[in-house]
């Protein structure tokens, strides 16, 4: 696990209220623009983190029960249901983003201690501890709060959780096809990382936490991150 239950728990709450507070701002007509992802709007974002928190219910039911309960019924039901989701009303999908956050609330309040310790599969398809569970609901919250395109950016979360996230994701990059080796510095907080990556050996990689954490997880070309050569960035292989 990238970071501990009580901590991850703290932070998904956290982002339920930043991303409550962007939605209150966020008027009629916003909701079908464009979001920051390809092919989505932001409704299609929202009603994405709604089905997410449903998602979280299933695999936290799967620990509790013993009850095989995938996160999703398959990829198919997945998107059609964040496509259905996406033609509603900016009034429903509100209401659903945050009844559905409830709903998550609430079985993790009454999720005995011995049930995170459960194995259960992540969407992906690899197996996980249940306690794991808080840390990626508070990374889909905060990353896809940026991901709406209204405002929100990597700088407002929490400073220990951009450190879990780095580190979690140049351990995942590393193994990625073409994917440089590199020393990441994060300025504002001193720590270093090493991007241990197959492809060509480049120099260091400096800038400030919460700019590394959006380059390394796709959502910036890194333009205010430098190198030891004073070039650009280089190119990331996907994250996800």
């Amino acid at each position: 696990m990238t970071a501990s239950r009580a901590r991850s728990l703290a932070w998904a709450y956290d982002g339920a209220a930043h991303l409550r507070a962007l939605m209150a701002r966020m008027g009629e007509d916003a909701f079908a623009a464009p979001s920051a992802l390809p092919g989505w709007s932001r409704a299609h974002v929202l009603s994405h983190i709604a089905r997410n928190a449903d998602a979280m219910v299933n695999l936290l039911e799967w620990a509790r029960t013993g009850t095989v309960t995938p996160a999703y019924p398959s990829r198919e039901r997945r998107d059609a249901d964040i496509e259905a989701g996406a033609k509603r009303t900016p009034a429903e999908i509100r209401e659903d983003v945050l009844g559905s956050g409830d709903r998550l609330a609430a079985v993790v309040r009454g999720m005995p201690e011995s049930a995170w310790s459960a194995t259960v599969t992540h969407p992906n398809g690899s197996p996980i501890l249940a306690a794991s569970v808080p840390w990626y609901r508070a990374r889909e919250m905060w990353i896809h709060a940026v991901d709406l395109d209204v405002g929100a950016s990597f700088a407002d979360m929490p400073v220990p959780m951009l450190l879990a996230l780095v580190h979690e994701v140049t351990g995942q990059l590393g193994s990625r096809e073409g994917c440089p080796s590199l020393q990441l510095v994060a300025s504002d907080v001193d720590r270093t990382w090493a991007l241990a990556g197959k492809g060509r050996t480049a120099e260091s990689v400096t800038g400030p936490i919460a700019g590394l954490a959006a380059w390394l997880t796709g959502r910036s070309r890194g333009k205010e991150l430098r190198t030891g050569s004073g070039r650009r960035a280089p190119a990331l292989p996907a994250w996800l």
